[in-house]
């Protein structure tokens, strides 16, 4: 039943996080991170357009990651992000950052993971290999390949079943604790 409560409230925050992402002023304040552009679900379940660019000299960070909206939901329900290390299959991926956002007032596990990253192409099979072996789900979008964890492992899946799921483009990866989390993570690098 715990599971079940879990997976609920963070379906919960993941559907506020993406309606706060809609609902942000269309002109951001000049000192806000950068808008990321419109967005909508494509009928595989990935995100579809591009991440906005990033402001030339802005730095990867937590808050710079994800959309502003989600930033601004997560931090008005009492949560803040910590960086972890980022490691996909032994991959170690140092320049870009995987975040967990959580309410660290209180003992719990239960949270939002995001997470972008470049990565070589090397470094790329050598992560999805790993993940093959450990039976992720594989599955491919027109944004590019998609590991997806084993829905009968996963702390909590999205709408369409998906758990934690990785996203492998064109010289980079991204992860959300969802596959439907992966439109929040608006970093273009």
């Amino acid at each position: 039943m715990l599971r079940r409560i879990i997976s609920a409230v963070a379906g919960g925050l993941v559907a506020l996080g993406a309606l706060a992402a809609c609902a942000a002023p269309s002109d951001p304040p000049a000192s806000s991170p950068s808008a990321s552009t419109a967005r909508t679900p494509d009928t595989d379940g990935g995100p579809t357009g591009s991440p906005s660019a990033t402001a030339p000299g802005e730095e990867i960070s937590c808050e710079t990651m994800i959309s502003p909206g989600t930033v601004d939901a997560l931090s008005a329900a009492g949560w803040t992000a910590q960086p972890k290390e980022f490691v996909i299959g032994g991959v170690e991926l140092t320049a870009g950052m995987l975040c967990f956002w959580a309410d660290y007032s209180v003992g719990s596990d239960h949270g939002q993971l995001y997470g972008w990253s470049p990565i070589t192409a090397e470094q790329a099979a050598e992560a999805q290999e790993a993940l093959a072996a450990g039976k992720w789900r594989r599955e491919e979008g027109p944004q590019g390949v998609y590991f997806t964890e084993d829905p009968e492992y996963s702390m909590g899946t999205d709408d369409d079943g998906y758990g934690m799921t990785y996203l492998f483009g064109d010289g980079w990866v991204k992860v959300s604790d969802t596959r439907q989390g992966l439109i929040l993570v608006t970093w273009s690098g």
